[in-house]
């Protein structure tokens, strides 16, 4: 089995390597732009089973050069290369899970379909895992009346740097950039978005409590209507919204800065840099961990509905935290464990269908979390009756 994974050196590439390595997988094609691959993967897996490749050129002939030769392909790249990696994946008939949103490229659905290809989008930490249990728990239900989705990444306690009690376990940029993403929600029945302007002002923002941490602040963001519509059992849902977790204080913190204009996108008069890339400049140099220091992911989805007749609530947590011994961020093994997984799933066969795929669609619920399990992943549900 070969697979290819595109960006291959960052946070995320370096840990679904570690996973395609370990999972058994012949050859593990590193594509990146770095050339000192075999340096930064050092002591962190087998690099006689890892090719390093350093595109040159344009970058969609590279990459199709590259998917031409192996069973599937793990797009990690930067979002606004996605577009070429999927043509490319669709140009050689190549399987592609990427963990970016499917919106952006919605239009290369009939393409896709066409080469009898299947591209898997969303498929991550955030979205990804939480759309496989939302089709787990589509199945325990008659109807669902609600569906709250929270995921964050946080320091531990000990690790939090005031006053922004956070550091950067992803790419920082993107975090900054989330913070001007419009959400939708659903409340009474009736969409209500919330614009990116007052993300972090507004009543939907509340605290919930997690055990073993305490109290983590929820604010919107994400669109909560886009993965309802596809529940055949949410179809009467009354409330859904999709939320980020951070300390408590995250969203006062914000709040003045982005109505003062410090996360606009606009370049500053005189300057090629926006607020928006100058804060990511000043404050991601700041926010590093230290090598004795974890990151955690922790996620919960809350689903309440009926079954038989009578009222339900399923809970489902996890948490996954950094491994000290390898240093990589729960952070980057929650999103390179799920495309690892699902890649090998289209490099078998297991997965087939041709065109833009889903995780709360398309992928194998049981045989998902099994393999998350085996990787130390572990989902803790609870169920109670009214």
């Amino acid at each position: 089995m070969r697979i290819a994974v595109l960006g291959g050196l960052g946070l995320q590439g370096r840990a679904a390597i570690a996973d395609l390595v370990a999972s058994g997988v012949e050859d593990v094609v590193c594509v990146d732009t770095a050339p000192d691959g075999a340096a930064r993967l050092d002591g962190l897996t087998d690099l006689a089973r890892v090719r390093f490749v350093v595109p040159e050129g344009a970058i969609g002939p590279a990459l199709a050069g590259v998917l031409a030769d192996v069973d599937a392909v793990i797009d990690l790249l930067p979002q606004p290369l996605m577009r070429e990696a999927v043509q490319a994946a669709i140009a050689t008939r190549t399987p592609l899970v990427t963990t970016n949103y499917g919106k952006a490229i919605a239009d290369l659905a009939p393409a896709a379909e066409r080469a009898g290809v299947p591209i898997m989008t969303e498929c991550g930490l955030d979205p990804g895992i939480d759309l496989v249990l939302y089709a787990r728990a589509a199945r325990q239900f008659d109807s669902i009346a609600s569906i709250d989705s929270y995921c964050g990444g946080i320091p531990e306690p000990k690790a939090m740097a005031k006053p922004l009690c956070y550091k950067v376990s992803w790419n920082f940029d993107m975090v900054l950039v989330s913070q001007n993403r419009d959400s939708v929600m659903i409340e009474d029945g009736q969409r209500v978005a919330v614009p990116a302007g007052q993300q972090h002002d507004n009543p939907f923002i509340h605290e919930i409590e997690v055990a073993g941490l305490g109290k983590l602040e929820a604010f919107p963001n994400g669109d909560a209507l886009h993965y309802v519509e596809m529940l055949d059992a949410a179809k009467g849902l009354r409330r859904s919204g999709r939320y980020t977790l951070r300390w408590p204080g995250w969203s006062a913190f914000w709040a003045p800065l982005k109505e003062l204009g410090f996360l606009s996108e606009d370049k500053v008069s005189g300057t090629a840099v926006s607020p928006r890339e100058f804060l990511g400049r000043l404050l991601g140099p700041q926010l590093q961990y230290g090598p004795g220091e974890k990151d955690l992911c922790v996620m919960r989805n809350v689903f309440s509905g009926l079954e038989g007749g009578r009222r339900k609530t399923v809970t489902s947590d996890l948490t996954i935290e950094r491994d000290l011994a390898s240093g990589l961020f729960g952070m980057s093994l929650g999103v390179g464990y799920p495309a690892s997984i699902v890649a090998q799933m289209l490099a078998r066969r297991e997965i087939s269908k041709a065109g833009l795929l889903n995780p709360l669609l398309d992928v194998p619920d049981g045989r998902f979390f099994d393999e998350l399990a085996r990787r130390g992943i572990t989902v803790a549900e609870t169920v109670a009756w009214d």
